[in-house]
């Protein structure tokens, strides 16, 4: 017997950031999937799917971070668990879409006796049931290896790169530190038409120590230039504001962070406010509470992008011909 069969896609979000969800969805011209998420007296949630997804291909998609009341460790288990229920409903293939991925620092051992907990997150999903995951600006490139399965890597830098296009004249990118020198030098040769031009700080973290970093000298042109600095992420802001300072020090006439990532925690807004940063552009991976919200941030939507890649994946074409095949650093 013969039986033609149609592909139904299906998109499902966790809690921790429904706006994001709810605009992908209106990319794709679909209805966010209700999860049904209920938790119970003593914390254990437990979703249950308000339509059949047997057959489907499903994304579920969520961004791992914690708040006040819901830890990042939360957010990563309740992917876990919808993963599992659209695996035990006979999803066809099932897709994690983090757009922050949890523990991303975590991808070796700096010194003894430490987890490399992006190598575990990563099986957690695979024992989930999770076929592929698609993730944006991972902290390092080496986590795609982590997953046993295929892993699209997106980037937010058209859309800052376009940002930039409009509202900056000749800058000059600056990476923080060695790591991201590779494609901060991407990103002053996309934006060579507008007289970019690239500088990177030497940074070092005292031995032993966390969200501590110490900028100490540029390399680069940076004397009576607008600079911009491009990071995956902001967190504490440590790294960001010294650089900043630093730039300043050295004659820069103004000072831009961009980062994919706002986690901003702990001390971050206050020395954002603080420091002779003019503009911080961020993207909208994450969620941006009130509390956080500053004049000088400014957020751009990844949305339309990680719209186009679910599309691509579900229609089985080429994801990485949506970034000219410069997403994979």
């Amino acid at each position: 017997m013969e039986k033609v069969t149609t592909k139904r896609l299906a998109l499902y979000s966790g809690t921790t950031h429904l706006e994001l969800a709810d605009e992908v969805a209106g990319h794709l011209d679909l209805e966010l999937g209700n999860p049904n998420i209920v938790e119970f007296a003593n914390g254990e949630i437990r979703p249950r799917f308000g339509e059949s997804v047997r057959g489907c291909d499903v994304f579920i998609i969520q961004s791992h971070y914690g708040t006040d009341d819901h830890s990042i460790n939360d957010s990563i288990m309740e992917q876990l668990i919808m993963i599992d229920a659209a695996y035990r409903a006979s999803a066809k293939r099932i897709t994690a879409v983090c757009p922050f991925y949890g523990y991303a620092r975590q991808d070796r051992k700096a010194e003894g006796r430490e987890p490399i907990t992006a190598r575990l997150v990563a099986d957690l999903f695979k024992a989930a049931g999770a076929k592929r995951m698609i993730s944006i600006d991972l902290h390092s490139g080496q986590i795609q290896g982590f997953f046993e399965g295929p892993v699209d890597h997106l980037t937010a830098m058209p859309v800052l790169e376009d940002y930039l296009r409009r509202e900056a004249k000749a800058p000059v990118i600056v990476s923080p530190d060695a790591g991201r020198i590779k494609v901060a030098q991407r990103m002053a040769q996309h934006l060579d038409d507008c007289g970019a031009d690239l500088a990177f700080i030497y940074k070092r973290r005292p031995k032993g120590t966390t969200n501590v970093a110490e900028a100490s000298e540029v390399l680069g042109d940076v004397d009576g230039r607008l600079c911009v600095l491009t990071d995956d992420m902001i967190d504490t802001a440590g790294t960001i504001t010294s650089a900043a300072d630093l730039l300043i020090e050295r004659g820069a006439t103004e000072v831009w962070a961009m980062a994919t990532h706002g986690v901003l925690s702990g001390p971050a807004v206050d020395r954002l406010k603080n420091a002779p940063i003019e503009r911080v552009v961020l993207t909208n991976t994450l969620p941006l509470p009130a509390d956080k919200q500053l004049p000088k941030i400014e957020v751009l939507s990844v949305a339309p992008l990680i719209a186009e890649a679910l599309s691509a994946v579900f229609d089985d074409t080429s994801v990485s011909e949506i970034f000219h095949g410069e997403n994979l650093v």
